[in-house]
């Protein structure tokens, strides 16, 4: 066999587009942008009086951190987010699966998700204290049903591109109704489920300072609104922060959850 005749080792091309985890670089990117506002503020390329110093906002978590002000009003602003978002988030699950599976409850609800999703939640808060009062009860109905309606929608579409090819294959096989539902549906379901929910998150953390920013003690959207009343833009900075990490934070834990619930898919 001549060389000419010889097989050729053929690279592979079926990756898929599969992502690679280069975590290093959001870090860099984030420590650039830090390093020119620190530069750009000490030299004074950048105002101080329309951006302060990373350092300086550093040094304002700290006192934050010495005086156990931290704490105090980011402990209610988790409870708020939390059992918001938990009540918004299920029942917005729970509502998406049946309009997906059953015909008369899309037909009966469909409309009623597609006139309560444009309505900006914010605008609803006057009306939501009037319903609950001014305090807690409020702060989670609002929080709650600016989650519910985008997870809602974001779940009775994932079920929706379920492949039905995998649907009509299960009941080919004998399945039961609650197994295709079970093994097939929500499997398939679930990206576009997480996806929703990280969508739902982010909404769930503006709404969150809004409702702090009315009649609130503690809180972090009550600590911008007072610093921002001071022009403070340390404080102000710092309680943006905190908002910024907690939503990093909830991002990173719907990509822990992925990872965990979408193994088959690697």
């Amino acid at each position: 066999m001549s060389e000419r005749d010889a097989p050729s080792t053929v690279p592979f091309r079926g990756g898929g587009f599969t992502t690679r985890p280069y975590r290093w670089v959001g870090f860099a990117v984030f420590a650039l942008l830090l390093v020119f506002a620190e530069v750009g503020t000490r030299i004074g390329f950048i105002s101080p009086l329309t951006l302060p110093r990373p350092s300086d906002v550093l040094g304002t978590f700290r006192d934050l951190y010495a005086s156990g002000m931290l704490w105090t009003h980011l402990a209610p602003s988790l409870t708020r987010l939390c059992v918001g978002a938990l009540l918004g988030a299920g029942a917005g699950i729970a509502t998406g699966v049946l309009i997906g599976l059953f015909s008369y409850v899309r037909a009966g609800l469909s409309p009623v998700v597609a006139a309560l999703f444009p309505i900006p939640k914010i605008a609803l808060l006057p009306l939501f204290v009037i319903w609950f009062g001014i305090d807690e009860g409020s702060k989670y109905a609002l929080i709650a049903f600016g989650t519910f309606t985008p997870t809602v929608v974001a779940t009775y579409g994932a079920v929706d591109n379920v492949d039905r090819t995998l649907i009509r294959m299960g009941q080919s096989f004998g399945l039961s109704w609650i197994s295709i539902v079970r093994k097939i549906v929500l499997p398939g379901a679930m990206p576009g489920i997480l996806s929703g929910l990280r969508i739902s998150l982010a909404i769930a953390i503006i709404l969150l300072v809004a409702a702090e920013m009315l009649g609130a003690e503690h809180g972090i959207g009550a600590y911008i609104l007072e610093a921002g009343a001071l022009f403070d833009l340390e404080r102000l900075f710092a309680g943006v922060v905190i908002l910024s990490l907690l939503g990093v934070l909830l991002s990173f834990s719907i990509g822990l959850l992925e990872r965990r619930v979408l193994r088959w898919r690697s």
